[in-house]
């Protein structure tokens, strides 16, 4: 396909080729969806390409727009469709759900539910067996929250800078990024404390991460020493002894940051903060919620990566590969507290949810999703930390499975992040050539690399040289 920036750098890259063919499109023209969206879309709902993607189909890590044009997505619909868009084995398990029971009440007895929390829950360590379903990943971080609170009977919550948890009223106080706050009440009784964040943070080295790609920073740590972590403990100690009662209700983390752009933090910093917290009378919650699902490769969990059991995990995104389908797993004494008074949600547990949630589970295991995440998360690090290692911009490649982020700078010595517009380009540029991909951070300036676990080598292959192309054209446009 002819591209529409002409540069005298040509890309290589050959889009591995896909036998499925898609539907003609026959919805309403581009320029009245356009129309559609201005005048009957909340604008909140906001779009970032400079021409919008009309979407119209999708196969399992292809996209396919209006005019039949094929993406590769490495975005997943926000770290969502886990198992590939449209997986057949899902689908067909939704199907012949379709024509027996989309709804009834979990008052009653109904197969699906009691078969889904069954399967869920063997999947976690002893004493997380109990399950609580919801829709979305705020609705169960909000529940999180409120079980945590009736449990200790203490009030407060610790999260960390640059964290993601939602964006309703209660969940927002422990989402910690300026651009998803708005200028009203919120956050009572929810504390950030430091970031421990080994790339942009005050501390970091080259052996923090639990990762095939290191930051450039150097450090002096010596074997099994961690300067950068303790650090980042004393600092948490710190936000203990300062800005908390004695006694706290819970401390919420992603095992990596998602939202911030996959961010990780030093080896056993979670365990010694679970510690800290526990001592306190907190409880631990690890959201899951785009770390789950074996993305991260070595793990099903992203709190095994850490070495960790938290008393409260919270499940979301890649749970039903784009279905809204979300679930708090706790251990029974802590679910208890729950059941002193009445508490319901009304499509928590539907039948048609969790058939998608047990054929999700089944995927990931037949198609042996997790080793892919690893074996495919792996390579494409170690191939992007060559084009870190060749462009001035790329500052920092990290992430573990196929949860990666390459942080985007002026240079790697300042670690001033890249311009807005810039990155904006290369991004497009991107776009252009067929591969979709997410945007993170503090300032925009992380690219978010969270594809649908079944993508291949070739994929990874052909995505990598797209970027490689599109930083070459901006060294191009810079010079």
């Amino acid at each position: 396909r002819q591209q529409k920036w002409k540069s005298s750098v040509s890309t290589q890259a050959k889009m591995p080729p896909c036998d499925f063919v898609p539907e003609k499109y026959e919805s309403y023209p581009y320029e009245r969806m356009q129309k559609i969206r201005e005048e009957n879309l909340a604008p909140s709902l906001r779009m970032y390409y400079k021409k919008p993607l009309l979407l119209h189909q999708g196969h399992m890590q292809w996209l396919f727009d209006h005019e039949g044009r094929r993406y590769l997505d490495l975005f997943a619909g926000i770290v969502t469709v886990s198992v590939g868009h449209c997986h057949p084995k899902v689908t067909m398990a939704t199907q012949k759900q379709l024509a027996r029971l989309w709804h009834t009440t979990s008052i009653y007895m109904y197969p699906p539910i009691h078969e889904y929390a069954e399967k869920l829950t063997s999947l976690f360590p002893d004493p997380l067996k109990v399950v609580y379903l919801t829709n979305s990943g705020s609705e169960a971080n909000d529940l999180a929250m409120f079980m945590a609170r009736l449990h200790t009977r203490n009030f407060d919550i610790i999260s960390l800078r640059g964290g993601y948890h939602g964006s309703s009223p209660y969940t927002l106080g422990l989402t910690s990024l300026a651009p998803y706050k708005h200028g009203v009440a919120n956050g009572f009784g929810c504390t950030t404390t430091m970031l421990p964040d080994v790339f942009r943070g005050p501390w970091g080295g080259s052996h923090c991460r639990d990762s095939p790609v290191q930051t450039v920073r150097k450090c002096s740590c010596t074997e099994g020493a961690c300067l950068a972590k303790d650090q980042y403990i004393e600092q948490f100690k710190d936000t203990l002894n300062t800005s908390v009662p004695k006694t706290v209700a819970a401390f919420i983390a992603e095992p990596i940051q998602g939202v911030n752009g996959a961010v990780q933090y030093p080896r056993n910093f979670l365990k010694e903060a679970y510690q800290l917290i526990r001592e306190r009378g907190g409880l631990c919650i690890s959201d899951e919620v785009q770390t789950g699902f074996g993305r991260t490769g070595s793990h099903f969990w992203g709190f095994q990566t850490h070495g960790v059991v938290p008393d409260i995990v919270t499940l979301a995104k890649g749970i039903g590969n784009g279905f809204p389908l979300a679930a708090v797993v706790t251990t029974k004494e802590i679910a208890s507290s729950l059941a002193q008074n009445l508490h319901f949600n009304t499509f928590g547990g539907n039948p048609l949810a969790c058939v998608v949630g047990a054929a999700v589970l089944d995927a990931i295991e037949e198609d042996s999703l997790q080793k892919n995440s690893e074996d495919m998360g792996t390579y494409m690090l170690l191939e992007l930390a060559k084009l870190r290692d060749k462009f001035e911009i790329v500052g920092d490649v990290r992430g573990k499975g196929l949860m990666i982020g390459v942080e985007m700078v002026r240079d790697k010595e300042s670690r001033c992040p890249l311009p807005a517009e810039e990155i904006s380009q290369i991004w497009e540029d991107c776009k252009d050539m067929g591969v979709l991909i997410g945007r993170g951070g503090l300032y925009s300036q992380t690219f978010r690399i969270k594809p649908p676990m079944c993508i291949t080598k070739r994929d990874v292959n052909f995505a990598v040289e797209v970027f490689h192309t599109a930083l070459q054209r901006h060294v191009e446009r810079a010079a």
